[in-house]
């Protein structure tokens, strides 16, 4: 395990309409903090593979399969959807200027430069709440990775999406047999409750081992055929 002895270079600080954005490197980690919020860091991913991963398995073998991913943050999700070729469109929602130029040219790029490069990429600078609400889109797979989980959000306006409203939503967004993927830090019954009153079949929640404490998960839902 590294220690790391010098302190945190900030990169990159933003005012932007949901209130600060910071880039900063700490020792050989790149870190996104959000209103003073640690949101996410470059050391792992293991867990924003798995949410990717999760979705894919749980689709049935349909070709070209769509994917909505929700939050770019530091890229490992869209890097590892876009390494996949079985994916077809792969559309991300940032709501974050910020993020998107962070990773278009900036720190961020090495992580997420093949992909954004990929043609079946796309990223949509939007909130993701009021783009799930308002868009006619449908995908095979929503995979949502913008919060610490249903229990803990960011912002307030994120329990939207959560709510019986924003659950409709998603699943208005799914093509017939399309799954729900959403990303959390700690397991959530009431979320899984909420899935399936929303009438989401197949509820499970997937465990992520982590070097230490509670397991993050997947909880997943998939949309009646």
């Amino acid at each position: 395990m590294h220690t790391h002895t010098t302190a945190p270079v900030v990169l990159d600080r933003r005012e932007g309409p949901y209130g600060e954005v910071v880039l900063r490197r700490h020792g050989e980690l790149l870190q996104i903090i959000a209103n003073g919020c640690f949101l996410m860091d470059t050391s792992d991913g293991r867990s924003e593979r798995l949410l990717v991963d999760a979705a894919r398995d749980a689709l049935d073998d349909r070709p070209a399969p769509d994917v909505l991913i929700g939050g770019l943050g530091v890229g490992f999700s869209l890097a590892h959807a876009a390494a996949d070729p079985r994916w077809g469109r792969i559309a991300v929602v940032e709501r974050e200027r910020a993020i998107i130029d962070w990773h278009r040219g900036g720190p961020l790029a090495g992580l997420s430069g093949a992909a954004l490069a990929d043609s079946r990429t796309e990223i949509l600078h939007t909130d993701l709440v009021a783009y799930v609400e308002g868009t006619d889109d449908t995908f095979d797979a929503l995979c949502l990775d913008i919060d610490n989980g249903p229990d803990w959000t960011v912002t307030e306006g994120n329990n939207s999406l959560y709510s019986p409203a924003g659950l409709a939503s998603c699943k208005a967004r799914l093509n017939p047999g399309g799954v729900l993927a959403v990303w959390s830090a700690q397991p959530s019954s009431i979320f899984e409750d909420s899935l399936r009153n929303a009438g989401f079949c197949g509820v499970r929640t997937k465990e992520i081992p982590v070097a230490r404490g509670v397991p993050d998960v997947v909880h997943l839902g998939v949309r009646a055929a």
